[in-house]
């Protein structure tokens, strides 16, 4: 069982940084792969990055470049750097934990969520 709290959203103008938290209150936290998603209004739940100790990193397309997910296994607490933001990057943003092998793009394979953090990116 893992348990995600998240914190760090607001509200920032266009090509400001924000940085986001998850962190695990219970539960192993460095044997899962862990990943960020988002979702606006009226559109599916979108993948941006995971981490794990064997999978690696990855990120999507969008997040290439601006985004970067360090990760403090001490700390149990994954981050979200998230540079350059544009008024699109406007979502509520999750975090995400799975034990299970598989896409690590999809919703699908994660098991536990953080309860989401809005973020609002200003033009």
């Amino acid at each position: 069982q893992v348990r995600l709290v998240e914190s760090g959203g607001g509200l920032v103008q266009a090509g400001g940084s924000l940085r986001l938290s998850c962190t695990a209150s219970e539960g192993s936290f460095t044997t899962v792969v862990m990943g960020w998603f988002r979702q606006s209004p009226g559109k599916p739940r979108e993948f941006l990055a995971f981490t794990g100790r064997v999978s690696g990193t990855f990120y999507a397309d969008s997040a290439k470049g601006r985004f970067t997910i360090p990760r403090d296994n001490n700390k149990k607490t994954i981050y979200l750097q998230m540079n350059m933001l544009k008024p699109e990057d406007t979502a509520v943003y999750y975090c995400a934990a799975t034990q299970k092998a598989g896409n690590y793009a999809s919703i699908d394979l994660y098991d536990y969520w953080g309860q989401g953090t809005q973020v609002t990116v200003s033009s």
